[in-house]
Formats: structure tokens, sequence, C-alpha cells
């Protein structure tokens, strides 16, 4: 009976990781590797309205590079816009005189790819990328993001000894209404103050909206390979609804499964290691939306009605605007929730007290790579009792494997009796088959954790930890931590009992010889990760072994293959 379920389990396991593969390429937008006919052809793009509030006009569709400038008022030509840079210590920004718009955010503390590099661009308006933060007005003839303003002269950059800087875009008289926007930078800090200043300049009182949107392609990162995969795209955060993801396909597909009015959160959007997000004051009444703005083009934004503004009065609305690293310590002190743009999924509430402990760890040590080695030493310990529970009885599996492998070469004309002496024999001696799988079982959900925690962590970016690792989130150049952990896993398999079925016993050591292929790949975080994992287990497993007098032999695959 036990070889029947093995035999089962890793039929099922198999083809869960073939319907698994296939998933997760059609996640991807790729065609599956296995059953092509299940395929999902391209979603038709669907010519999305743009959102509106309270019934009044819609939120104007945003600007790309390509696009021409509106019209001035009184229908003079409009004036060509230009570009306006200013820097902080850790922020270069450039303003777009139309609508005063953020077209462009490098981040000076984190560089492009390996360290060293150019800053990352994460903000931008070019022919390759469209990534801009906008505002503007509705419910009327007001200004929009498209509407021509002017910078009021003033510096641009953080003078020595200077903390915080601000730039005022002020717009002229469109349908009797100005807009000025402030933008106030302080040193150290991805975030931006945005305050809107609108300015009844008609005879009539008006009662605007004010939106807030980003604007962003659909275009993956390039950290990303085929054998992992993060999130890219919108995201809406509200008291109520919490962290609520839009993909893109979503939005293609007109499903809009978000809720759409609060009095709290944010709007964001989201990619590996880095996100941006649009934050209006708690208790602020907002309409969200996520749009498509074109064939290429994705919106996510806020929609907030202001109070009517009579004739010479003015109302302000002030936001702030989020660009910079998903570096959970600093989210957790802009906004509540906003931490989760680091997306760890349904293992969140794992993930987040390892990131805790990791980062502790790296407080004393000052090095990631030695922090996951010891974060990793630290749950094995954790696990000692559990592992050594699983790794005895494993011990008792391979003790009696050549009395199992000879009663099956005696009795394989007899399948019905075989089974009924295995069985007799477990009891005998007390082995239970599946006993070394529950204990594992039980400690998956948290190395699984760990793994999205490392893979997530924006710290382990250009990273170094020691020789020729220079960049713990990316592959390790010279395959030296893959091959080592191929031969670790290797290993590992060696020192478990085969089953005594030669097929099974043969899938056994091809199922992680697989796997390891994947880790070439892999960011060098990871597979340091794994290689701690699997040593502390080997060490653990040979030290059961040798109390419970099991003899240290490994088995020679090769001697299995040529059966």
């Amino acid at each position: 009976m036990n070889d029947i379920r093995r035999s089962i389990l890793w039929v099922v396991f198999g083809f869960s990781m073939v319907l698994i593969w296939d998933k997760w390429q059609i996640h991807n937008g790729k065609a599956p590797t296995f059953f092509p006919s299940s395929a999902v052809t391209a979603p038709k793009a669907v010519g999305a309205a743009a959102p509106t509030a309270g019934g009044n006009a819609a939120v104007p569709a945003a600007t790309t590079a390509a696009a021409g400038v509106a019209a001035a008022p009184g229908g003079a030509p409009a004036p060509v816009a230009q570009r306006i840079d200013a820097s902080t210590d850790v922020l270069k920004l450039t303003f777009n005189s139309e609508g005063g718009s953020l077209i462009g955010a490098t981040l000076l503390k984190h560089a492009s790819q390996q360290l060293g590099s150019e800053p990352l661009q994460l903000l931008a308006q070019n022919d390759k990328h469209t990534y801009v933060a906008q505002t503007g007005l509705i419910g009327g003839s007001f200004p929009t993001h498209k509407t021509p303003m002017t910078l009021v002269a003033g510096p641009t950059s953080l003078a020595e000894g200077q903390n915080e800087l601000a730039l005022r875009f002020e717009s002229a008289d469109v349908g009797g209404v100005k807009l000025a926007k402030t933008y106030t930078l302080q040193r150290g800090s991805y975030v931006i103050g945005v305050s809107h200043e609108v300015v009844n300049a008609g005879a009539a009182a008006v009662t605007p909206q004010l939106y807030l949107q980003l604007v962003r392609d659909g275009n993956k990162t390039d950290s990303e390979t085929p054998f992992y995969s993060t999130f890219t795209g919108p995201a809406i955060y509200t008291g109520a609804q919490k962290y609520q993801k839009v993909e893109f396909k979503d939005i293609d597909a007109g499903k809009n499964n978000f809720e759409k009015t609060s009095n709290d959160g944010y709007v964001a959007m989201v990619q590996h290691y880095f996100a941006s997000a649009w934050l209006l004051g708690d208790g602020t009444a907002r309409e969200n939306f996520a749009r498509k703005v074109d064939n290429s083009l994705y919106s996510v934004g806020s929609i907030a009605t202001l109070p009517a503004v009579a004739p010479g009065q003015s109302q302000k609305l002030d936001a702030r605007l989020f660009i910079g690293p998903q570096q959970e310590t600093v989210l957790e002190t802009v906004a509540p929730g906003l931490e989760l743009v680091k997306d760890y999924g349904w293992l969140t509430i794992l993930a987040k007290p390892l990131y805790w402990l990791l980062e502790k760890i790296h407080g004393f040590v000052a090095n990631w790579g030695w922090s996951i080695v010891l974060l990793v030493v630290l749950l094995k310990a954790a696990f000692y009792w559990l592992n050594a529970s699983a790794y005895r009885s494993m011990a008792k599996m391979k003790a009696i494997n050549p009395k199992v492998a000879e009663m099956r070469e005696r009795l394989k004309g007899n399948p019905q009796l075989m089974q009924q002496e295995m069985m007799k024999m477990y009891r005998e001696e007390k082995v239970n088959p599946l006993g070394g799988c529950f204990p594992i079982m039980i400690q998956i959900p948290v190395f699984i954790a760990l793994y999205w925690v490392l893979l997530s962590s924006v710290e382990m970016r250009n990273a170094p930890w020691m020789g020729w690792i220079t960049d713990l989130s990316t592959k390790d150049p010279y395959f030296v931590l893959p091959f080592i952990m191929t031969l670790t896993t290797i290993i590992q398999t060696a020192l478990n009992p085969l089953p005594p079925d030669p097929l099974q016993a043969k899938m056994m050591w091809l199922m992680p010889l697989m796997f390891s292929v994947m880790f070439f790949f892999f960011p060098a975080g990871l597979v340091l990760y794994w290689i701690t994992n699997n040593v502390l287990t080997i060490a653990q497993q040979s030290f059961i072994n040798k109390r419970m007098g099991v003899p240290l032999k490994i088995t020679n695959p090769f001697e299995l293959f040529r059966k």
C-alpha cells in the first residue's frame, strides 16, 4: 500500500507542477509550455470611459510623450512645454510646464543596475517608457494637467544646510478659475507635499473636483525572469477593504473589483522593489478609479470634491506623493497600510515578522548576506525538534530498506501478500512511512514566506555579500552558488531513504535536480538561503543517522539509472 501511495503522490506532484508552470506562463502573458490549447488569447482592448465623480466632467486623457500641447486660453497658440529639473539629496525630479506634472523621478541612492551604475529612473516620459504623476481639476472648464503653467521664480535644488525646497506652478485663468500647485521637497525624504490652491477669478461660485493620478505603461520590470514574477500594476488601499491589487489584464477586461469610494487610504502604482502613491488626508472623501488610457497606458487615481469657492475666494487641498523604494520601515511611517505595496501575498502574516528579524540581525552584522545565513540558522534551531522527529523516521526507513528490497524481490509474484508483509514489517519495526512528512510540512509556509521576504526586499538590491557576490538581488555571475546548491541537494537526497520501487527512486533523484536548474537564474540571496538550509539539514540528518546507528551510506545515482 505504501508503494501505491508513493506512486500516486509522485504522479499528482509531477502533474501539479506541470499545471502550475503552464498557469504561471499564462499569468505572465506567455504561451503555456505543455498544453498550448489552454493559451489565453490576448484580451480585447477596452476603450474604458474616463471615470466621473458626481456625474461631472471626466478626467482628461493622460498626456503621452507624443501628445500635442493643449491650446492656451483665448485661442492663442500654446507655449512650448518646458522641462524643469529639481533635486534633493535623494531625488532628482523633472516637471513639465504643461500642467505642472511630474514626468521624471530619479532615485539618487539606488543604482539602475549593478552598484556604481547610473541612478535608477523610476518616473519617465520618453519613447520607451511612460510613468508620470498628474493632477488637475474637473467639473467644468477648469485647469487640467494639460493646461500650460508657469514656475514661480525660485531655487530648484536644496542648498547646503537647507532642509526644504518649494516649487510653485501657476496657471492662467481658465473658465474663471486659476490653479496653483506647490511641491514641497524635504531633505532625505521620498515624500513630496503637493498643495493645490484653487482661486475663483470669475463672477459665479464654482465647485471643482481635484483629480490625482499615476499613469504608467503596462511593461514589466527588467528584474523578472521566466522562473519568478512579481506584481506590476495599480493598487488601491482603503481602511475597509485594505490592500487591493488591480491587474492590468483586469482593467483590459473591464473588471473593477476594488472599493470605489472611501475617506482614507491611497492609490499606488507598484513594481518590483519600488512604488509611487498619491495620499490624500484621512477624512477627505474621494472616488477611486483605475482605467486604461489607451492601448498601452493605464492610470490609477482619486477624485476629491472641493467645497464651493465663492468669487474672489480660494480653496486649498493638500496631498502627498510618495516616490521611492519599498523599504518597509520607511513605508510604515508614511501612511497606514503603505508598507503593503511590498507584496508578500497570502503569507504576509509570516513574512512580516521574518523581515523584522532579518533587519534586526542586519543591525548587528551589517551585511545582508550573513544576515540571511544567520536567520536560516535561527529558523533551523527553532524547528530542530520537529526536524529531528522527521529525520529519525527517515533513518528508520533507511535502516530497513534492505529488508524491504529483499522482501519485494521474494514476493514480487504476489503483490497482495507483499503489501501485507510490508505493513507487518513497519509495525514490528515501529516505522511510519509518512512519519517524516508531517513535521516538514508544518515548516514549509515559513520557508516560503522567507523566500518572498528575500525576493521582495529592496535592501537586497546592490547589497554585496563577499567576494564575487556584489548584488544579492541578481544571479551569481559565475554560477558558483547554484552549483554548490545543486551539490548539497544531491547529498541531501542521497541521505534520504529511497523507495524500493526503481521508478519511484529515479523520480526521487530527478525532481530535486530539475528544480536545481531554476536556481541558476535565481537571485544570489535566494540561492544563499537555500544552500544554508541544505547544509544545516545535511548536518542534522547525518548526526541523527549516526546516533541511531544507521551507516552514512550515500546512494550512487549513476548505478540507479544504469539498472
